[in-house]
């Protein structure tokens, strides 16, 4: 196993403990970039589970994965497998011609049922510069739309040497950070009339470690992510 898969298994733990956490939920539920197990987890709880990634060889490894745990899950008619592209406009074109519709396209009616969401996930999402703005464009459209929504972002750290800087960096933080404001913040854009996404870090010393075999370290972070969408 490479350090990147490490990285991205250790955000997947930690997401996987906090919900073990926050077990008793009844919600519509929305995962950003996580196909795996945590996102199966909310099978128990959630009504309707939309799992996302890119890339056909992903989402057909992520919808083997629900195939081969239904009989555990018992919700698998809850459980849908969709590609979601940051980089595409949002909401994604629907195919009213069912013969052409693409394996892991969206009907017009999970589109409907994804603004009902209350909860998003995601999971080793924040190791880019370019990435992190189209991550932060998609949720700007998903979170404004519909019911209100809250985003728990797990992510570790992703440390390399940028020529830019000429240093050793975290590729893709800072920018993450630059895109969070604290609710005092927020309210004082043009008193509270511009949009704003609020971020609070959770500290996960207060989050016990039901999982063995990893390190959290002091690279994991949690994030509570909240979309304001400012006064007209």
């Amino acid at each position: 196993m490479d350090l990147q898969q490490k990285r991205q298994l250790n955000a997947t733990r930690f997401l996987k403990v906090w919900l073990h956490v926050d077990e008793g939920i009844d919600i519509e539920f929305f995962a950003l970039s996580l196909p795996g197990l945590a996102g199966m987890l909310l099978a128990h709880a959630a009504k309707t589970v939309f799992l996302t990634d890119h890339g056909d060889q992903i989402l057909e490894n992520c919808l083997k994965n629900v195939q081969l745990n239904s009989g555990v899950l018992n919700h698998q008619k809850v459980v849908y497998v969709r590609e979601l592209d940051w980089t595409h406009p949002w909401p994604p074109k629907v195919s009213s011609d069912l013969a052409t519709q693409e394996r892991f396209s969206w009907s017009s009616s999970e589109l409907e049922e994804v603004q009902k969401a209350s909860l998003l996930l995601a999971a080793d999402v924040i190791y880019s510069d370019d990435l992190t703005d189209a991550l932060f464009g998609i949720l700007e459209r998903i979170m404004s739309q519909g019911s209100e929504k809250v985003l728990y972002l797990a992510l570790e750290k992703r440390y390399n040497f940028s020529l830019d800087d000429l240093d050793v960096v975290a590729n893709g933080y800072l920018n993450f950070r630059s895109y969070l404001k604290d609710d005092s913040e927020c309210e004082g854009l043009e008193l509270g009339s511009l949009p704003c996404f609020m971020g609070k870090c959770i500290d996960v010393a207060e989050i016990p470690q039901y999982v063995g075999g990893y390190d959290r370290g002091d690279d994991v972070e949690l994030w509570e992510i909240r979309y304001s969408k400012g006064k007209l």
